[in-house]
């Protein structure tokens, strides 16, 4: 059901200094930060030839980033996302298997202007997975 690696998350406590040492010291394409309301966060993707990383930083008040930084102040892996070709089917395969879906089960319209899901990191192996429509 899921295709490949979309990209693995990284929350971060500054994100002009985790953009700045990707961009330097690892040479890679960093792209410019993106507001996600929907989310609470603002992004950077860092485009590589087979995935992308995605730096997390808190947007407005109670986003969930947040919360992940005051336990892990100096920032972490926060999720992976892989893609999927029908997120409605991935959605209701899960949910028939057992896993929870966060939110209200309705995908939301991620950062790449598709829509998106979360799974409940108890479910898989305490890894918080993002589900991607391609």
């Amino acid at each position: 059901m899921i295709g490949r690696l979309n990209h693995v998350a990284i929350a971060v406590p500054d994100l002009e200094a985790a953009s700045a040492q990707y961009r330097t010291m690892l040479g890679a394409d960093v792209g410019a930060p993106q507001d996600e309301p929907d989310h609470g966060v603002t992004v950077v993707f860092i485009n590589l030839p087979n995935t992308k990383i995605e730096l997390l930083y808190p947007l407005g008040e109670g986003s969930p980033i947040q919360g992940f930084l005051d336990k892990n102040p100096s920032g972490g892996i926060h999720h992976v996302c892989y893609e999927v070709d029908d997120i409605l089917a991935a959605r209701d395969h899960l949910q028939k298997e057992g896993a929870r879906v966060l939110g209200n089960g309705e995908p939301k319209i991620g950062a790449h202007g598709k829509p998106v899901l979360f799974l409940h990191p108890k479910d898989f192996n305490g890894c918080l997975v993002e589900l991607e429509q391609v």
